[in-house]
C-alpha cells in the first residue's frame, strides 16, 4: 500500500508541476493548472505542502481565495504577496500549530466579485438596489457587465468538486474540525459566507479586511445592514467553529470600522467567546498584502491551533 501511495504522489507531483513554477522561501507548491468545474470557470490551484510533507501522516486543509497573491510576489498583479510558505512554514516548525497544507485558489479576474459577493443577501436587494451596486462596481472597473452574483456556484465548487479532489490526492484530515477557509476584502466576505453555508464542512474562517462594503463607500449603501441581517440568521454555532475578523484604518480598511463594530454585536449575542472569535484592530494598517502578511500567523494560530 505504502509503495502505490508513493507512486500515486509521485504521478500527481508530475502532472501539477506542468506549467510556471511558484517560488516560495519554505515547503513546495504544486500547481494544477485550468483545473475544471462544472459550477465555475476553470481556474489554477496553488497547493502548498509544508517541508518534510509525508504520505505516513495526515495534515489538516486551509483552503485560501486570490490564490495568486499568496506566495510568489513576482507573479502578482502589485508585485505584493501573502507569502504564506514563510509564515505556515514557521509556525510549523516552531509548533505553534497543527501541521497543515495551504490550497490557494486564483481569482477569475472580472469574475471576482461575482464570485466572492454573498449571493443570500445580494438577492435581497430590489431592482434599484442592484443597479445601484452594478453601476458602482462598473465605475471602479471591477466587472464588465451587469452584476451576476455567482457565489453559490463558486461555493459548489469549494465543496463538491475541489474538496473531494485534495481530499483524495493528498493525505487530509477531511472533517470539518480541521478544515479551514481565508481570504481577505472580498475574500474575507466568501470566507465568512462559506462558513455559514457549509458550516459542517468548514471549520474556521479568517477574514481579514473583510469589504463588508461590498462596493466603495458607506453612504446610502445597502450592503453593509443585508450582510449583517444575513449574519444575524445564518452565523453558525460557536461550540464547534472559530472566526476571525480584522481590520486597520488605511486606504479601503478605513470604511470598515462601523459595520465591523456591528458584526462584534451580533458574535456576542451569539454568544461566541474569546476562544471561538476574535475581532483585532490594527491602527496605521492599510489594504494591502504587505499588511496582511504582518498579521497572518495571528489568523493562523487561532485557527489551527494543537
Amino acid at each position: 500500500m505504502k509503495i502505490i501511495a508513493t507512486l500515486i504522489t509521485l504521478l500527481l507531483f508530475s502532472i501539477a508541476t506542468i506549467g510556471q513554477q511558484v517560488k516560495v522561501t519554505s515547503g513546495k507548491v504544486m500547481r494544477f493548472d485550468n483545473f475544471k468545474s462544472k459550477f465555475v470557470d476553470a481556474r489554477n490551484i496553488d497547493v502548498w505542502l509544508p517541508k518534510g510533507y509525508s504520505n505516513t501522516e495526515k495534515y489538516a486543509v486551509l483552503y485560501m481565495h486570490d490564490g495568486q497573491m499568496l506566495y510568489d510576489a513576482e507573479s502578482s498583479w502589485n508585485k505584493q504577496a501573502w507569502e504564506v510558505d514563510e509564515v505556515a512554514g514557521k509556525l510549523i516548525v516552531e509548533e505553534k500549530t497543527k501541521k497543515f497544507i495551504v490550497v490557494g485558489i486564483w481569482n477569475n479576474g472580472l469574475k471576482r466579485h461575482p464570485e466572492y459577493f454573498p449571493q443570500k443577501p445580494f438577492q435581497t436587494f430590489d431592482v434599484t438596489q442592484k443597479n445601484f451596486i452594478s453601476e458602482s462596481l462598473l465605475k471602479r472597473k471591477k466587472i464588465d457587465t451587469e452584476f451576476k452574483v455567482i457565489s453559490d456556484n463558486y461555493l459548489k465548487f469549494l465543496v463538491k468538486e475541489l474538496k473531494p479532489f485534495i481530499d483524495k490526492n493528498f493525505n487530509t484530515y477531511s472533517n470539518q474540525s480541521n478544515t479551514f477557509i481565508a481570504g481577505s476584502s472580498m475574500g474575507g466576505l466568501i470566507s465568512l459566507y462559506a462558513i455559514c453555508e457549509y458550516p459542517k464542512v468548514f471549520g474556521g474562517a479568517a477574514c481579514l479586511s473583510t469589504h463588508w462594503t461590498g462596493i466603495y463607500q458607506n453612504e446610502n449603501n445597502p450592503i453593509p445592514d443585508a450582510i449583517i441581517k444575513y449574519l444575524n440568521k445564518h452565523l453558525p454555532k460557536p461550540k464547534n467553529h472559530k472566526i476571525y475578523f480584522d481590520y486597520g484604518d488605511q486606504t479601503l480598511d478605513s470604511l470598515y470600522k462601523p459595520s465591523q463594530e456591528k458584526v462584534n454585536k451580533i458574535m456576542i449575542s451569539k454568544k461566541y467567546s474569546d476562544k471561538s472569535w476574535n475581532t483585532i484592530f490594527f491602527p496605521g494598517e492599510s489594504h494591502s498584502e504587505q499588511s496582511w502578511h504582518k498579521r497572518l500567523d495571528i489568523p493562523f494560530e487561532f485557527l489551527l491551533a494543537k
